[in-house]
């Protein structure tokens, strides 16, 4: 593992703190894995933890911004979304295939009541984290 730094917005955590106590256990393990995975690449360093269009947003210099959030209009799903431009998405539906629930070509989708599937997570997160370096490789290296 690598010595990786976290830069975070300090607005990061007021996000957290703001949203229903059934739901902030859920987004911080995916935040939790984000940075777990972020520190088992040797390539990545720094990982920033910001707020993008008000959500908590992890970014590295060889990536794709992730974002994680829950909305009050869907109160029994939370998502981790990616770059809707990039080919992340369209291509778990291709290696995970089922494995997932997906909004679009922006987001996978989770239940309230799902555990999910850490190690497949992982890839899709390890795929995002460093998407430009594996862009252009078959299912993105995974």
């Amino acid at each position: 593992m690598n010595k990786l730094q976290i830069k975070t917005n300090p607005e990061v955590e007021m996000v957290f703190n703001n949203y229903p106590d059934s739901i902030r256990n859920k987004l911080m393990t995916l935040r939790k894995l984000v940075i777990e995975t972020a520190s088992e690449i040797d390539a990545i360093t720094e990982l920033e933890e910001t707020l993008k269009w008000g959500e908590p947003s992890y970014l590295t210099k060889s990536g794709s911004t992730l974002r994680i959030d829950w909305k009050s209009k869907k109160p029994d799903t939370y998502a981790l979304y990616f770059k809707c431009t990039s080919r992340l998405v369209e291509t778990f539906k291709l290696v995970f295939k089922d494995t997932f629930k997906y909004e679009g070509n922006r987001a996978i989708v989770f239940s309230i009541q799902d555990k999910p599937p850490k190690d497949a997570l992982k890839k899709c997160i390890k795929a995002a984290l460093t998407y430009h370096k594996v862009k252009h490789l078959p299912r993105l290296g995974i």
